[in-house]
């Protein structure tokens, strides 16, 4: 059955995080308290329409023989709702059930059929219920999000504290937190001492300690002692905020199975239709007929569809992964490649120097000196490794006076009014100088920068990375998945071999440039390969807006996370695995709703037609079915452990346990 009642009645969880994170109090009481309302008011017309029925089975009250009263004031009473639906679906040109049940109604009780006409009117009102408890759930999975979100905060103003709202904090507010509670901005500590729980936004699984000057997020919580925190972000720009405002977008969304499911839906209410009539030509049999129009069901895949990407975006959400829409979510459930970037992504991002190998006549000094000179200005992990690997030696290092970053070459510096190259193979070619092959010959694994001065090679720095421990696991629950997986990455062949192999990637692309990533990802997805492309940095952000599913580490950049599809928290490749697994998962339930629901109406329909269902049982078919398929659906909806708020979802898929 259709509920735009309820999905009016879904909070904007966005308007709750924007100032300050959460609605007051009083008015969020309301909102349940006009739930229950609700809720009341159906359970009264249920019992009516029941007591009505039973009247009319035992003919307390027939005055009129055939026109029983109490028959005819239950009808209208208690299918007003369905009524009322089926008039403005018309009126809005949509085919729906309610129409086809109002038309089924209608006539039970046009030839005083008025037990029949109550019987389904009972059945369908305990439908509407019943689909409408189930999809509250799954929205209430959502707006528990909000629950980790303080309303009231201790600030510290004027040199006293005062308990204030959370909507009236202002950037700057020094906050108060006490052992135990939410923090409620991001910001910076600058007083006490405590371990942070911070698993809902980066993912860590462990506390982190956090003392004067280290970064606290809103959503986090504060375990052990008391933290005093400089506000920098608050609402929706924490990275909470962010987090409430995208899956509330996702929430709104419509994948375009959605749009199949309500096309579906209407298809086979005029299928109902048309058979009825056909029926009643051939049989002129009411009573088939109105079974055939009663037995048909379709709210199974037009209620069960949305809620199914419902719960699976909020659990994906609670396990750490950001599905920025429905489209994505179908996309993940369809994927067959998964292309990954290494640095990052399938490491650390974390390099360190392994050893500087020198040119005849070259100090190694003289190596690292240029190099960390060059790379002072970068921001690239391996640029960042090299400068503090040279503050570590002791070295003074020069200031360049011009800097320029070529993504997947280098950099090329002005030092000391010279001109220095810092980067692979491409750049100092670029150039016109040559390298030796076998430079890094004894640091198999190690990525090479290659340091030039004036034109002359100086030699080489060998930085090697870390894989990340979760990467092995992923990768093979990938495989198992049938999945085919690729490495893409602008490191040279030694390097990008060396970690595949550690992973069992059989795929290898090396030494590419951001464009080549891109072309590569684009030829995949012409070929016809449903990609998701998994990267961080801000390189890999025109192959991630190329693929089917750009997916972005948490750790990554701002321009890589928007332009991805799917944000994991934190920089767990396993929450990527969970995420995919409930993707596929999803897209099955959903075409068994599909399948379902086309054999059960075409069994039904064809067993009333020949007079072998009457109205009763085909009304009991039509909710059972309908109901079946909600609830199949519903088995995505993550289940909120009440001792530690996290949500695991049913079967196999579970949070980390972080007690």
């Amino acid at each position: 059955m259709a509920l735009s009642e309820n999905r009016a009645s879904l909070p904007n969880l966005t308007e709750r995080a924007r100032h300050g994170s959460t609605i007051p109090l009083l008015q969020y009481g309301n909102a349940e308290a006009r739930e229950v309302a609700f809720t009341w008011l159906e359970a009264a017309r249920i019992a009516l329409v029941a007591l009505s029925a039973a009247a009319v089975w035992l003919r307390l009250w027939e005055p009129f023989g055939k026109l029983s009263l109490i028959g005819l004031l239950g009808v209208i009473i208690g299918g007003w709702p369905i009524f009322r639906e089926a008039a403005q679906n018309i009126a809005a040109r949509r085919m729906t059930m309610e129409l086809s049940m109002t038309v089924a109604i209608v006539a039970a009780a046009a030839i005083s059929e008025f037990f029949t006409a109550l019987i389904i009117t009972l059945f369908v009102l305990v439908a509407e219920v019943l689909e409408g408890m189930t999809v509250s759930h799954g929205r209430k999975a959502i707006r528990n999000l909000l629950d980790f979100l303080p309303r009231s905060v201790l600030v510290r103003r004027a040199g006293t504290l005062q308990q204030v709202d959370a909507d009236v904090l202002q950037v700057g507010d020094a906050v108060l937190v006490n052992p135990g509670g939410h923090i409620p901005v991001d910001g910076t500590v600058i007083g006490g001492h405590s371990f942070v729980d911070q698993a809902r936004i980066t993912g860590e699984s462990l506390p982190v300690e956090k003392s004067a000057g280290a970064t606290v997020y809103a959503g986090s919580i504060n375990q052990s002692g008391a933290l005093e925190i400089r506000a920098a972000r608050i609402g929706r720009d924490t990275s909470y905020g962010k987090i409430i405002e995208a899956v509330e977008e996702a929430e709104r969304s419509r994948a375009p199975v959605q749009r199949l499911a309500d096309r579906l839906a209407g298809y086979l209410v005029y299928f109902a239709l048309g058979a009825a009539a056909l029926t009643f030509v051939i049989t002129h049999d009411i009573y088939s007929t109105i079974s055939v129009v009663i037995v048909a069901g379709a709210c199974g895949i037009a209620a069960g569809t949305p809620l199914a990407i419902l719960g699976a975006i909020g659990a994906a959400a609670r396990l750490g992964a950001i599905v920025k829409g429905g489209l994505y979510l179908e996309l993940l459930g369809r994927v067959d490649t998964v292309v990954l970037d290494k640095t990052g992504t399938l490491t650390f991002g974390c390099p360190a120097v392994q050893a500087i190998i020198p040119c005849p006549g070259v100090a190694r000094g003289a190596i690292i000196g240029i190099a960390a000179a060059a790379e002072l200005r970068s921001e690239h992990p391996i640029g960042k490794t090299i400068v503090a690997f040279a503050q570590t030696l002791g070295e003074i290092i020069v200031e360049p006076e011009r800097f320029e970053y070529f993504p997947g070459q280098g950099i090329v510096a002005s030092v000391s009014g010279e001109v220095a190259l810092v980067g692979n193979r491409a750049l100092l070619q670029s150039h016109g100088i040559a390298a030796p092959r076998d430079l890094l010959a004894t640091h198999e694994g190690a990525s090479e920068v290659l340091v030039a001065r004036e034109g002359k090679l100086l030699g080489a720095i060998a930085v090697a990375d870390t894989v990340r421990p979760e990467a092995r696991q992923a990768m093979q629950e990938i495989d198992r998945m049938g999945i085919r997986t690729m490495l893409f990455t602008g490191d040279n062949q030694t390097v990008a071999d060396a970690v595949a192999q550690s992973l069992g990637i059989k795929e290898v692309a090396f030494e590419l440039l951001p464009e080549d990533k891109r072309a590569r990802v684009k030829s995949l997805v012409a070929a016809g390969s449903t990609v998701a492309m998994v990267g961080d940095g801000i390189n890999d952000a025109p192959a991630l807006s190329e693929a089917s599913v750009g997916v972005a580490m948490g750790s990554g950049t701002d321009v890589t996370r928007e332009s991805a599809d799917v944000v994991l928290l934190g920089n767990d490749l396993v929450k990527f695995v969970e995420t995919l697994t409930i993707a596929k998962r999803t897209r099955k339930i959903i075409w068994q709703n599909f399948a379902g629901t086309i054999l059960v109406d075409a069994v039904g329909i064809s067993l009333a037609a020949f007079g072998m269902l009457n109205p009763l049982f085909a009304a009991f078919i039509h909710v059972a079915s309908e109901l079946t398929f909600i609830l199949n659906s519903a088995r995505l909806l993550p289940v909120v452990d009440s001792a530690t708020g996290w949500a695991r979802m049913r079967r196999n898929i579970v949070l980390p346990n972080n007690s």
